[in-house]
């Protein structure tokens, strides 16, 4: 048994939610010494680039989710031509979807229909599609952004599990983004169905979005929002944020033309472009 295989089996006894919600309320404190010490800790162990944060000054944050979800420089992320990145971090995996089937990691696929919370008809719409994941590591920048222009017509709360979402477990837990707890967002778009999913991950305390706040933790069952009224959310703009963590799978419903600098693994920009709108020919 290797490493990564080591570090994935010893996740499954512990009590996720019980350690990432302690760590929440760590994040959310005002304590001064502590939230300092806190961040300027996270910022050497994992050199983070302050530069290009609306606010660089650390001490600036009241606490650390505050900093860890801080805003970018207007300038500092430009929004490049198709389908763009939602988030920085790394190109994961990206393709088409077959059926049920998307690639999680090397050798491992999982269920569309179980990522989009265990409805069919829901999946239905996704199935001859593709989808692109895209993995925030701690130093990343922690906002995620409309890939296009969206209306959103439904929000899904699916409970599950927090396992790490790196490598080493992406490689190791069956199923794993399928398995995690997680926020569907439905949207409409010119270019078809879009279904941005924001999984959670080991010590992500919560996840929000623009239109409804922080959505978890909720119960410990599925629960489905509808929108009447429309909520179009701009390409580039933002839709939502993790306090800590995590990773994002973007599924489409046609065929999407990936540019041909995307490789697994490619280090990514909110904003860079990663595809064509429309389908592939043929």
């Amino acid at each position: 048994m290797d490493r990564d295989e080591l570090f994935a089996r010893m996740q499954y006894p512990l009590p996720h939610h019980l350690i990432s919600r302690g760590v929440g309320k760590l994040a959310e404190s005002r304590t001064p010494w502590l939230k300092d010490w806190a961040i300027r800790r996270f910022i050497r162990t994992f050199d983070v680039d302050m530069s290009q944060a609306l606010d660089s000054d650390p001490e600036a944050y009241a606490c650390f989710n505050d900093f860890f979800t801080r805003a970018l420089r207007a300038d500092a992320r430009p929004i490049g031509e198709g389908v763009v990145s939602p988030a920085d971090g790394k190109l994961s995996q990206f393709g088409a979807i077959r059926q049920d089937t998307l690639v999680q990691a090397k050798g491992h696929t999982y269920s569309l229909n179980a990522l989009l919370g265990g409805d069919a008809a829901r999946a239905a719409p996704f199935r001859e599609g593709s989808f692109a994941t895209v993995y925030l590591s701690p130093r990343d920048y922690h906002r995620v952004h409309m890939p296009v222009t969206g209306t959103l017509r439904e929000m899904v709360y699916v409970p599950g599990r927090l396992f790490s979402v790196n490598k080493a477990t992406a490689s190791h837990v069956p199923g794993l983004f399928a398995r995690n707890e997680r926020l569907v967002c439905l949207f409409d778009t010119e270019h078809g169905p879009l279904a941005m999913v924001l999984v959670g991950a080991m010590i992500v305390a919560a996840i929000e979005t623009v239109w409804a706040g922080q959505v978890t933790p909720l119960s410990g069952r599925v629960q489905t929002t509808r929108f009447d009224e429309p909520i179009v959310i701009e390409k580039g703009q933002e839709m939502g944020r993790f306090k800590l963590g995590s990773t994002v799978v973007m599924c489409f419903g046609h065929d999407v033309a990936f540019r041909d600098v995307c490789t697994d693994g490619l280090v990514v920009s909110m904003g860079q472009s990663l595809a064509s709108c429309a389908p592939r020919p043929g």
